[in-house]
């Protein structure tokens, strides 16, 4: 399996990485909680590289682990209703939890317990892990031009995993020819051509994104009413009407 490296140049996570490095030489138990797709098990791959790593929700795979290992990473602990009945005595385990529960039990069980923010509480590792991802897929996709990636199509929700599917998701849309963009509005529109004011009602499909991209480019409104042959005033009021103000 290839190794992926954890990014991060976030201070609060610089903090949890300090915390566990000087765990791995005792044999103390440590918890790391966050929402999914955080990067909190490519993390503790990076600092506990040797150990054993288990799914919870195996369990008769997690009791053969602990009673032959000295040193496991238990990953999605949360499903474990009773940690009581653990055996973790002189081992070194690392949990991961995609949640905290029973935190009277874990505070009774684990000696560290470290929260790792989602990615919209980490603004800095979203551009590091943008900028990562945007390398990757590019030369998947074989794409050569130079493309900037607005935060607002950046899907945080999901954390790493809609992160990554946006860069895609604007990668391969910037890809497009102009042909292969007509075959996708031709689609839209076939399926969603009805009523009485379908001109109107699809017009922004057009206008929006062109207008919009000719602001970004062309910085002012005098240069870009030139540019499109609008007069000043009609190309306000659109900007106006398509909430680009």
């Amino acid at each position: 399996m290839k190794t992926v490296q954890f990014l991060s140049k976030s201070d609060v996570v610089e903090g949890i990485i300090r915390g566990l490095t000087l765990t791995k030489s005792l044999f103390v138990s440590s918890i790391l909680v966050g929402e999914k797709y955080t990067g909190k098990k490519t993390l503790i791959k990076d600092i506990f590289p040797n150990s054993v790593f288990v799914d919870a929700n195996d369990t008769v795979e997690l009791e053969k682990v602990l009673d032959s290992h000295d040193r496991v990473v238990i990953y999605n602990i949360e499903v474990i209703n009773n940690l009581e009945n653990l055996n973790l005595a002189n081992k070194q385990v690392i949990a991961i939890s995609n949640k905290l529960t029973n935190q009277k039990q874990v505070e009774n069980i684990f000696a560290f317990i470290y929260t790792m923010p989602p990615l919209n509480e980490r603004k800095e590792d979203v551009e590091v892990l943008t900028e990562y991802y945007s390398t990757l897929i590019k030369d998947e996709l074989m794409v050569d031009t130079a493309l900037e990636i607005k935060s607002s199509q950046l899907d945080l929700s999901k954390n790493n995993k809609s992160l990554k599917a946006s860069i895609y998701k604007a990668m391969i849309t910037a890809s497009f020819n102009k042909h292969e963009i007509e075959d996708i509005l031709y689609s839209y529109l076939f399926k969603n051509i009805q009523g009485d004011n379908a001109y109107r009602e699809h017009l922004p499909i057009f206008e929006k994104p062109l207008i919009e991209a000719g602001l970004k480019k062309y910085k002012t409104q005098l240069k870009l009413s030139k540019i499109l042959g609008l007069n000043r005033n009609t190309l306000r009021k659109k900007i106006y009407e398509l909430d680009l103000d």
